[in-house]
């Protein structure tokens, strides 16, 4: 195989490779692709009132858990003079107020702030409801069993599989249009609708669990949980209102309760309710990243530069824009022939350029080169070895960036106070490299590639200062491998340069 077909073959599988992790990034956990982009975040908030009596009160109320769809980004919990603790119980997670005496009306606050995930829900099916056992009718009075067994052998009859079956029963109790046996096992039977529907359910082999849970829509205040049952097939868990029936599970339905246990118990106090409120605010989701509150939505995340410490992380938002500085210097020498003093020195220019900004590190730039030229000048008179005349360019370097920043400060110009960002070992390297061509090529070579350096330095500069380029280049390293792929095809160019065109134009015509 040539090495023509090797690097045609090598450059598509980076390309390739690349472009893959970013559209999974993109489409499946959803990584913002432009800057700026931004994420629905839910803050949803209980508030629970009651009166003390003058006794010691125990507020016990069911909290949500982790849920696959939803994550929980954040807890707050607002209870002044009571004590706080949350317990797991075997139904899922309550929190729990106490005070030693309570006095009058109080209110308690607990808000969740949740983030609807990217992807679809696909809920797996609980240990316990796995386990269920069927439920008995026997406590219920004679006349009862039998308007159950009637009605559940009739809903039988009307009905195909689990889900239907489930649907029909549904529809009895269907609080607009109630049958008059569903009115019977309501009325006398003493228990609440979806209790009622649970057991039928359960005494037919039905695995079922209750829910009760909230639909993330923005300004809603003062509402209640609305309850749900899932029913289990042996295969997914279907959703069913209780008035509606059989229903498509929404993404933006957040479980609140799962289970028979009560949402809330207060013992010692009287008049006890609890209400909820929804709010919605967009956040960046670079915000969130940088919380690392996506990082657990999958192992590519969890092995990024979002694990890292934020001072690595900010490291590295620099590192990462110097090969898109590469790619600059390979298009603006391979494609179009500019001449540079060294290879990759403008890449480092344009970094300093970046923090003290194109104008004045222009300007800095030119004055330090140019007192250096003058003074290397001098010291070539005193033959002195290389690595000395080096070491004393680099101290002359050192103590002009001084001065200037000295005079900058007294003059009240901030801009130059930036000038220590500049490589002062690069710029020592330049000055040498500069007064060398100089006296070998003359001072036009050396104003070529001198001026050859400052505009690839200022294109450089003007592509990583880039948003956009910055924001890919952090989110999305693996864009380093498309930039790999261009480099390697252009290093494979050996046609004309643009200058080269402009050289010969005229013996084209």
């Amino acid at each position: 195989m040539s090495s023509k077909v090797q690097v045609i073959l090598v450059a598509l599988s980076l390309t390739f490779i690349g472009l893959f992790i970013v559209w999974y990034k993109v489409s499946v956990l959803g990584i913002p692709f432009l800057p700026h982009e931004k994420s629905s975040v839910y803050k949803v908030g209980a508030e629970v009132s009651f009166e003390g009596k003058s006794k010691a009160v125990l507020v016990s109320m069911a909290i949500p858990e982790a849920q696959e769809g939803i994550q929980i980004l954040s807890e707050d919990i607002a209870s002044s003079g009571f004590g706080y603790a949350e317990a797991q119980t075997k139904n899922g997670k309550r929190a729990e107020w106490s005070k030693r005496r309570v006095i009058g009306s109080q209110i308690l606050y607990y808000s969740l702030e949740v983030m609807i995930e990217p992807g679809e829900r696909n809920p797996k099916p609980p240990i316990e409801s796995m386990a269920q056992k069927s439920e008995s009718l026997s406590d219920l009075p004679n006349t009862l069993i039998n308007t159950a067994k009637t009605l559940l052998d009739d809903v039988r009859a009307r009905s195909a599989d689990t889900h239907s079956f489930t649907a029909q029963l549904i529809q009895e109790f269907n609080d607009k249009n109630p049958s008059q046996a569903a009115k019977i096992l309501l009325t006398q039977g003493g228990k609440a609708k979806i209790d009622m529907l649970c057991r039928l359910l359960r005494y037919r082999h039905i695995r079922v669990r209750k829910i009760h849970g909230l639909y993330l829509v923005s300004e809603r205040r003062n509402i209640a949980l609305t309850p749900m049952l899932e029913v289990y097939d042996g295969k997914d868990w279907q959703l069913y209102d209780l008035n509606k029936g059989k229903v498509t599970r929404k993404k933006n339905f957040f479980i609140w309760k799962q289970g028979g246990d009560s949402l809330l118990d207060v013992t010692g106090a009287k008049k006890s309710n609890i209400r909820f409120s929804i709010n919605e605010r967009q956040v960046p989701v670079q915000y969130l990243l940088d919380k690392k509150e996506l990082l657990d939505k999958a192992a590519i995340l969890d092995f990024s530069l979002f694990s890292l410490p934020v001072s690595g992380q900010n490291a590295y938002m620099h590192i990462l824009l110097v090969p898109f500085g590469a790619l600059v210097v390979v298009l603006l020498r391979v494609l179009v022939g500019l001449r540079t003093s060294g290879t990759f020195m403008p890449i480092l220019i344009a970094l300093a350029f970046m923090e003290t900004t194109l104008f004045a590190g222009l300007i800095m730039f030119i004055v330090i080169v140019g007192i250096g030229l003058v003074i290397r000048s001098y010291l070539s008179n005193l033959n002195l070895l290389l690595v000395a005349r080096i070491s004393a360019v680099m101290i002359v370097v050192i103590l002009i960036m001084s001065f200037m920043s000295i005079l900058s400060y007294k003059l009240g110009i901030k801009e130059v106070m930036t000038i220590t960002f500049f490589p002062m070992i690069i710029l020592a390297w330049t000055i040498e490299r500069m007064s060398i061509l100089w006296e070998e090529e003359g001072p036009k070579e050396v104003f070529i590639q001198g001026g050859g350096s400052l505009i690839v330095a200022t294109f450089a500069y003007f592509v990583m200062s880039d948003p956009f380029v910055s924001h890919m280049a952090f989110n999305f390293p693996e864009l380093l491998l498309v930039v790999l792929a261009g480099i390697i095809l252009l290093g494979r160019y050996s046609g004309y340069r643009v200058s080269e065109l402009i050289r010969f134009k005229s013996m084209v015509d």
